[in-house]
């Protein structure tokens, strides 16, 4: 039976205005771009969303204004704090306003201290009815997650039901945790998209990313789950370069807030201080790789 989240999840830009200001009249935007596209749900509140440089106040507002946009759209809510209790508060919250699932990362910790992690994801587990996404993203995070450590959440925290795993190379990985769980637990892929195809074919169940055509990603997915393989591989392959484009470790962010302004759907494309705003130049090589790969 097909997971019902399977597909792609449109991972959302928190939109700012020229004095960093919270530009709340634009999420509805974003979400309805997600509907439009065909997605299976939209992420609030994740690194896209800078959720990490926004006031405990604005979170909630953010959170509330997208699902007050959604519709009957799934709404996953990232809910990661350093402390434990932090974290859990956020996430009741988030089910409390209506999220469909939450989505948690690691908190800075020493990358050894898994029992410590385990517990982390299990006091959480304990505190909600919705679905857990466990996120796995050493880059930001600084902690590993080791296969075996994924296999015990995944045996022993039924809650934690999905995956979203950016710990390239993640095709390996996913081939690795499906050997030893088969379907408890759904993965998902991130990264923008940039292994989606290879992700599909040992067993993701789609994509969490922030991908600035998110109707892409969604035809690919649909391809795949339709048995069009060779369609998937033609769609993937066409937009690949803009997909490695946007990929670009440190700049990334402001590649997709550019991306998603240049399409009109959020008043601004700023990034929030310390992060830097996207040079002249690579505006112009961006429109230039919209503009080759076939997208208006």
């Amino acid at each position: 039976m097909l997971d019902p989240f399977y597909g792609m999840h449109w991972m959302l830009a928190t939109p700012f205005d020229q004095n960093e200001e919270v530009d709340y009249d634009s999420i509805p935007n974003l979400v309805n771009k997600a509907i439009s596209s065909g997605c299976t749900g939209v992420v609030g509140l994740g690194v896209m969303g800078e959720a990490a440089r926004l006031t405990d106040r604005e979170r909630t507002k953010i959170a509330e204004t997208i699902i007050k946009s959604s519709g009957n759209l799934p709404v996953t809510l990232g809910t990661t704090a350093n402390g434990t209790k932090a974290m859990i508060d956020r996430s009741r919250e988030a089910e409390q306003i209506g999220a469909a699932a939450v989505m948690v990362s690691a908190p800075s910790m020493p990358k050894s201290n898994l029992d410590a992690l385990f517990g982390y994801y299990y006091q959480l587990a304990e505190q909600l009815t919705i679905p857990i996404v466990m996120q796995d993203y050493p880059q930001t995070s600084g902690v590993e997650m080791p296969v075996d450590f994924i296999v015990r959440v995944a045996n022993e925290i039924p809650n934690v039901k999905y995956l979203k795993l950016e710990d390239p190379p993640t095709p390996t990985k996913i081939s690795a945790i499906r050997n030893k769980i088969q379907d408890r637990m759904g993965i998902f892929g991130g990264l923008g998209g940039v292994f989606l195809l290879d992700e599909l074919r040992r067993g993701s169940i789609g994509a969490m990313t922030g991908f600035a055509y998110p109707e892409i990603l969604v035809q690919i997915c649909n391809e795949y789950k339709n048995g069009k393989s060779e369609g998937a591989e033609k769609l993937f392959y066409d937009h690949l370069p803009l997909i490695q484009f946007e990929q670009q470790e440190g700049i990334g962010l402001a590649i997709r807030k550019a991306g998603i302004h240049h399409r009109g759907l959020i008043s601004h494309p700023t990034v929030r201080h310390p992060a830097g705003q996207l040079a002249e130049n690579t505006y112009k090589e961006l429109l230039e790789m919209i503009k080759r790969v076939g997208l208006k």
